[in-house]
This record gives C-alpha cells, structure tokens and sequence, in this order.
C-alpha cells in the first residue's frame, strides 16, 4: 500500500467514525462506538478485525502473550484504539512529549 493510498483510508476512517460519533452522540461506553465502528466501516467495504490480542514485547521476548487488545484493525493496516471520557487531559494532546 502506497502513503497516498493509506492517507486516503485513514482519512476515509476518520470520516466514518465522525458520522458514527455525530449519530450517537457522546457518553456512551467504549464498547457501543467500537461494536457501531465497526458496522459502519464494513458498511463502507472495509474489512474490520475486533478484540484482536498483540503480544507485549521487550528487547526481543514476549513478556505477554495477550498484553495488549487492538480495539478494531481494519485491512491488516490500520489499528483503532477507541476511548470515551467525560474529558481530554494532556496525555490526548498530539505533543510528542508524551511521547
């Protein structure tokens, strides 16, 4: 997949989530916008993974066989960490100090 084409399906993911966020509106748990996301984006022809366990590795062991779960992966491509909170904090700043 070329950059052109990953920054055409992110953008397009962006776009969906928004819808779904506008449809939904805000305060509702994690899981409901994950489970609407995720029929939303197949809607569109994407394809969408869910709860898909990533191995927590450190200096080239697996520490953690389930150490983390991918909210949503669409196309093999793209990792969707979905949140909902009451409000932002400095760790959602895009700053590369939290980094």
């Amino acid at each position: 997949m070329t950059e052109q084409e990953l920054n055409k399906m992110t953008g397009e993911i962006i776009g969906i989530a928004i819808e779904v966020h506008r449809e939904l509106g805000p305060g509702l748990l994690e899981k409901v916008y994950q489970r609407c996301l995720r029929i939303a984006l197949e809607e569109a022809g994407y394809r969408v993974e869910m709860e898909l366990p990533l191995p927590v590795m450190f200096r080239g062991q697996t520490i953690a066989e389930d150490g983390y779960r991918i909210d949503l992966l669409v196309c093999d491509t793209v990792i969707i960490e979905i949140k909902s909170v009451s409000a932002l904090t400095p760790l959602f700043e895009n700053n590369s100090e939290h980094i």
